[in-house]
């Protein structure tokens, strides 16, 4: 089983579901579990993807949560679409999953064409 978070600033969630409903078949798959945060998580389970564990927003507790996730070895991969040139009231929550990513070997792909590589890896097994 695979288990990917999925994370996107508001300026970024329309390029996780384009993202995302371009791979809905990968997404869907039996061995894939998604979890996401709050708002990006509606969004994606509205785009199609029929299984999504939803935690906090990101600003809410979200990105922590799922950091923990990541530190008790529950997640295999995060796709973090971030918006590098907004300020976010979190940024201690967002660094601190990005160091725990580093921490613990996760793959953390915070781009599209990063995200792109991350699951056609994850495709192939």
């Amino acid at each position: 089983m695979i288990k990917i978070a999925l994370i996107a600033h508001d300026g970024k969630k329309a390029s996780m579901v384009d993202f995302v409903l371009k791979r809905l078949d990968f997404f869907n798959r039996h061995n894939v579990d998604i979890v996401a945060t709050g708002t990006t998580g509606s969004m994606i389970v509205k785009a199609g993807v029929e299984k999504v564990q939803r935690v906090a927003s990101g600003p809410m507790g979200g990105d922590a949560e799922i950091g923990a996730m990541v530190s008790r070895g529950e997640i295999e991969a995060i796709i973090f679409f971030r918006d590098p040139l907004d300020k976010h009231p979190h940024d201690v929550d967002i660094s601190m999953l990005m160091r725990l990513c580093d921490v613990h070997n996760v793959p953390l792909a915070t781009n599209y064409t990063a995200a792109d590589i991350l699951v056609s890896y994850y495709t192939l097994l």
